[in-house]
């Protein structure tokens, strides 16, 4: 035990070095630079919410039955969002007085008569709240790891129309009632869904390491999880550029790590030397800028 523990006190200093690794690129965003980010992200919820899915719904209240199907989103409105940091690993997006237009078919069966027609609904005071867990993946790219979601409608109405207009407007309450709470119920899910599935889908297709010419390749791969302030998201790169002849034979980096400390601008990048002695490197081995002297050139 004596030998393992003074094993493991000799090794402590090399461990920790493995463990943080010193980035060759370092890229900060800040607070205006997600004034961007948002438009991208108001675009990506209004896609999922104009598709989503709402369950039919049905009932009978005394005599009368009830079907209502086929909601389709005929019109969004979100005039209020906010996407701001949130300390350690999150973005926060919120959605405020938003409204939603949509359409139903109805069927109502009372003893002998039957009416089948539309409804055109407003939902009212929607508001959508999501926090979005970032983190780096095995391979090291940026994923969304974890996502919570609450979304409300403060209240919602509906036009009738047809023979049976005075018995839709006495079912109104059921009714109305039944799909603001199915409607509500579906928002998250489909946002979680877009989040989790769709856009870590799109993440999984932005490369980590590429060639830049003939001769050498850079690895900007991920090497730790985002670190998030209330002004910032800070991200840690590899920015290793390798020789394609021998991939697997790295710089090793022993450059101080790149520190960025500004936030009045929307995005920084910060170098370590190593960035540029890698890229010196590679071209080297590479024989680019290897150079022969003979003869009245020495």
């Amino acid at each position: 035990e004596m030998a393992v523990s003074s094993l493991l006190l000799l090794l402590q200093p090399w461990l920790a070095t493995a463990l943080h690794s010193p980035p060759g690129c370092k890229i900060r965003i800040t607070s205006k630079g997600l004034d961007l980010v948002k438009q991208e992200g108001l675009r990506f919820v209004e896609q999922e919410l104009e598709n989503i899915t709402v369950s039919d719904l049905h009932g009978k209240e005394g005599q009368f039955h009830y079907n209502i199907s086929q909601v389709k989103v005929l019109d969004l409105q979100l005039p209020f969002s906010d996407l701001r940091f949130q300390p350690q690993q999150h973005l926060a997006f919120t959605i405020t007085n938003a409204s939603i237009s949509l359409r139903f078919r109805r069927q109502l069966l009372y003893w002998f008569f039957y009416d089948i027609g539309s409804i055109n609904a407003s939902a009212d005071g929607v508001q959508i709240h999501t926090v979005l867990q970032l983190s780096k993946d095995e391979t090291g790219r940026i994923k969304i790891s974890n996502m919570s979601c609450n979304a409300s409608i403060a209240g919602m109405h509906a036009g009738f129309s047809g023979t049976l207009r005075k018995v839709y407007d006495f079912l109104s309450t059921f009714i109305i009632t039944g799909m603001r709470y199915i409607l509500s119920r579906q928002i998250c899910p489909s946002l979680n869904h877009a989040g989790l599935v769709l856009l870590n889908s799109l993440l999984d297709t932005v490369p980590v390491r590429n060639y830049v010419d003939e001769h050498v390749g850079i690895d900007y791969s991920l090497l730790r999880d985002p670190v998030v302030s209330t002004d910032t998201l800070d991200l840690d790169f590899k920015g290793t550029f390798f020789y394609r002849g021998k991939e697997n034979q790295e710089l090793e980096n022993h450059a101080v790590e790149p520190v960025i400390k500004e936030t009045e601008r929307m995005v920084y990048a910060a170098f370590s030397e190593h960035f540029f002695d890698s890229a010196m490197h590679s071209y080297f081995q590479a024989g680019v800028l290897a150079i022969q002297l003979e003869g009245d050139k020495v």
